[in-house]
């Protein structure tokens, strides 16, 4: 068996913990098709001639809304890997006659409905969460629930094997099931390489590129960027009102920037979740009356739940240069056409997670993707040199 991480992942099908399974749930099959392809097209390069992976799953409901989980093949003694997207927002079903969106609890239920209907029968369980549920209520004050970290616990309880998500909020959630596999990965790597194929003049350089993180709480991501890139690293905190609650949370009141002079440079934001987009475009114009050069935002997530038209605005102005978001949650169609998105592929990363787990292969290089981004930078230089 060999693992090729410059190409392509060749399996040998004797060398699998147990046959593998993949169930795609309601609201996820765009991306399910593209990973079953990929492990397709890996397992015939191994000798093997499955034509797919998919297992065939529905959670259909009733007219009151009870819904119940139902496999329409055998999973009995198979590896079984579940992709579910709570983050669609753009499925629904019929509620008393009413078309109700569904909305992540939703999504959780029917994965859980899923879950049961393996009856304990699968070989190993294991949930692909790229949208982790209830991760931005990752911990509690007083008298708040903490619902990602019972979550995480029900998944234990019901036999998940292994949980695998994008980014995370916090990822020190996952101190709730210290005895489950829980890996949290990061879409640097693919950010890095779409961004260089849209806008191959950027210099990575201190001179003329610099990192810059849109709060306190997403340090770490965008100091991994300025540490693989080589280059600075600003942030902005966020001064709240803490005396009033508004949408859940404390109202922003100014975004305060610490760092080097920006002037003349081309930045890049990067964030876990694009929600509203309020506070990014906040940093971008407080940036651009520094005199920033292009400004850059990526957001592993990328909903926009108040539209789109602030940052058409933004674009217009020449306040932004491109935003970049992953296909690892529901992306509006409206969002895809337009000229200042950028769509990052995820399926084959994910492809490569659930085969080297189903072949007991260490997943290290795939969490840790830096010799990969300094291959990217390498040949990049040798292609302008």
């Amino acid at each position: 068996m060999s693992f090729k991480s410059s190409t392509d992942a060749i399996f040998d099908r004797g060398d699998r913990v147990a046959p593998l399974g993949l169930i795609v749930m309601n609201g996820a099959e765009e991306l399910g098709k593209e990973i079953n392809q990929y492990l397709v097209q890996w397992s015939r390069q191994g000798g093997g001639d499955e034509e797919t992976f998919l297992i065939e799953a529905e959670c259909p409901r009733f007219a009151t809304g009870d819904g119940k989980g139902l496999i329409k093949s055998t999973v009995r003694g198979s590896d079984l890997f579940i992709l579910t997207d709570v983050g669609n927002y753009n499925c629904s079903y019929k509620l008393f006659g009413y078309e109700n969106h569904m909305s992540p609890d939703d999504h959780y239920q029917d994965l859980k409905r899923l879950i049961q209907a393996a009856e304990g029968k699968a070989h190993r369980i294991n949930v692909i969460m790229p949208l982790l549920y209830g991760g931005r209520q990752h911990r509690r004050n007083y008298r708040e629930s903490l619902d990602c970290a019972v979550m995480l616990q029900e998944m234990r309880h019901m036999g998940v094997s292994n949980l695998v998500t994008f980014d995370a909020h916090d990822p020190r959630v996952q101190n709730a099931v210290p005895l489950m596999g829980l890996d949290n990965m990061m879409p640097t790597y693919q950010v890095l390489k779409c961004l260089l194929h849209h806008y191959p003049d950027l210099q990575f350089d201190k001179d003329h590129f610099m990192i810059v993180s849109p709060d306190e709480g997403a340090m770490n991501r965008n100091m991994y960027y300025s540490s693989v890139l080589s280059v600075n690293l600003g942030m902005f905190y966020k001064r709240r009102d803490y005396s009033r609650i508004v949408n859940g949370g404390n109202p922003i009141v100014a975004h305060e920037y610490l760092g080097d002079s920006v002037e003349g440079k081309d930045i890049f934001i990067a964030d876990d979740i694009l929600s509203s987009g309020e506070s990014v475009l906040d940093i971008v114009y407080e940036l651009k009356k520094r005199k920033a050069n292009r400004i850059f935002a990526a957001a592993t997530f990328a909903l926009f739940t108040h539209g789109l038209k602030a940052f058409d605005k933004a674009y217009e102005e020449g306040i932004i240069a491109g935003v970049f978001g992953t296909n690892l949650t529901y992306l509006m169609p409206e969002l895809r056409s337009r000229s200042w998105f950028h769509e990052v592929d995820m399926a084959k990363y994910i492809a490569y997670y659930v085969a080297s787990l189903n072949h007991d292969m260490s997943v290290g290089l795939i969490l840790d993707p830096h010799k990969k981004i300094d291959k990217l930078l390498q040949n990049r230089d040798i292609q302008q040199g």
